[in-house]
């Protein structure tokens, strides 16, 4: 296991994001990455400030005889998103990413790898740092907790930049310039319950485990199909509940609402003279999964575990409300682009379910490019969670970022990779929601692009950056700075 990646080319760029993998980032708790940016900007005597949302804002004056040419912001988030597999020990309040070299990537033991927005972060001070590139004036925006809430962009204020071009460097798709994003909205129901008490002589222990989903971003990897631990689990449970006299006792599946729901757990107590019918049925639904899903969920596991049986249980028909509540859920695509192939126009995530002291609290993200049709598609599942008896929050919304045709950078950018690889980039917008959309919405005489090298199962433990597409990135990167439009 080569674990030495600072050391890859560009050298330049690794060698920070290596830095930054020893920095505990995960979002919200992002204090030491800032004060490794902030020290680094500091040794380089360059001008900064640091605002009432945390975003750090450097200024780097112009090359000689490029003072001419337009003020380029170059944007990347400090967070990143905290996923590990469910046996691997890591605190990511306090660890390092432990980033190591597999073939022609770079990935992490067990955890996400944080290449998301990592590289970007380290392309942008390889640029702040470089007295070899040629480029006009240049500020740095290094903005806090996207992965979250996009609180950084939300809380940043107008008049702080003075940029007129905008290269947003969180896109996950070497060769591919995005000029529009989705908007998004933040879906939080909560649900109280009662418990009762389990006569234990009738009743065994299991513990449901929905596990071995390769999860993913929701809005880059929606469109892949992939199962939600939470829809699976809570199907299992409605199907078989009333049957085999099934009593929820906690339940608590996935995890960050930008994260496709890997795995999923529950604690039940089944009635003993059912035992059997139980675990046969969990078998039968494990094979119903895997075929559902084959050729998409390769390591798809659904299993029952012996546990000592608790002592109390929810009450089953608060149960059953919130059951009925998820299993009615929409969840995954909801609407593809009519105007663009292949682009998912509207979704929602199924992010997290969890029962916790008297109450179930259940989050998702929806995403779309049509703010109506977000709004619908809330609006139906505030209708069903309400309808359980559920107390429903629509928070965080915010809108998507509008192509521009007729955008000065996307003209040099496009000539740019053709000068660079011999052909055109691919121009396309993303149901990922983009800072570009907020920031836009506060400057919007702002040229903006997103881009960046390729990294594949973000929000994920399987996250991993291609090594040479990062080398592509940086070249493109600095071309691009070179050829700036004039003023």
């Amino acid at each position: 296991m080569n674990k030495n990646i600072a050391e890859l080319a560009p050298q330049r760029v690794w060698k920070h994001f290596a830095g930054l993998t020893q920095c505990p980032r995960p979002s919200h708790n992002e204090e030491a990455a800032r004060k490794f940016i902030i020290n680094f900007v500091e040794g380089l005597g360059l001008d900064y400030t640091l605002d009432e949302a945390l975003n750090i804002i450097v200024r780097k004056p112009a090359t000689p005889g490029m003072e001419n040419r337009k003020t380029i912001v170059l944007q990347a988030h400090v967070d990143m998103v905290p996923q590990k597999n469910s046996d691997k020990v890591f605190n990511f309040d306090t660890d390092a990413i432990q980033a190591y070299v597999d073939g022609d990537w770079v990935t992490a033991d067990g955890t996400t790898l944080g290449a998301d927005n990592g590289i970007g972060l380290a392309a942008i001070m390889a640029v702040l740092e470089a007295k070899d590139l040629t480029h006009g004036p240049i500020e740095a925006l290094f903005t806090a907790t996207e992965e979250t809430g996009m609180d950084g962009a939300m809380g940043l204020k107008a008049g702080e930049l003075k940029g007129e071009i905008m290269l947003n460097l969180d896109s996950e798709t070497e060769g591919e310039l995005y000029v529009g994003c989705a908007g998004g909205l933040d879906f939080n129901a909560t649900l109280r319950y009662g418990t009762g008490r389990i006569l234990k002589s009738d009743f065994s222990g299991y513990r449901l485990e929905v596990k071995g989903l390769k999860g993913g971003h929701s809005g880059m990897e929606i469109i892949l199909q992939r199962a939600n631990a939470n829809k699976l689990l809570c199907r299992f449970l409605k199907n078989t509940m009333d049957k085999y006299g099934v009593l929820l006792c906690n339940i608590d599946g996935g995890g960050l609402r930008n994260a496709i729901p890997r795995e999923a757990f529950a604690t039940v107590a089944v009635l003993k003279q059912y035992e059997k019918k139980f675990l046969s049925a969990v078998k039968k639904f494990e094979k119903i999964y895997k075929e559902e899903f084959k050729g998409i969920e390769e390591s798809i596991s659904f299993k029952a575990v012996a546990v000592r049986c608790p002592s109390k249980c929810i009450d089953i028909f608060d149960t059953q409300d919130l059951i009925d509540a998820v299993v009615g859920c929409p969840n995954g695509v909801a609407k593809m682009s009519p105007s663009m192939a292949g682009l998912v126009q509207t979704s929602n995530n199924l992010a997290r379910v969890v029962s916790e002291k008297g109450k179930f609290t259940v989050m998702s993200l929806l995403r779309s490019s049509v703010r109506s049709e977000k709004e619908d598609l809330a609006l139906q599942m505030k209708t069903i969670f309400e309808m359980a008896g559920a107390s429903v929050k629509l928070t965080g919304g915010y809108d998507g970022w509008n192509p521009n045709p007729d955008s000065p950078i996307l003209h040099t950018m496009k000539e740019g990779y053709k000068a660079l690889y011999g052909k055109e980039p691919a121009v396309m917008a993303i149901h990922a929601g983009l800072e570009c959309g907020i920031i836009g919405g506060v400057y919007p005489k702002m040229d903006m692009i997103s881009f960046g090298p390729t990294i594949c199962y973000p929000h994920s433990p399987d996250e991993k950056v291609n090594i040479a597409s990062v080398e592509k990135f940086w070249n493109y990167l600095c071309y691009t700075l070179e050829h700036a439009p004039e003023k």
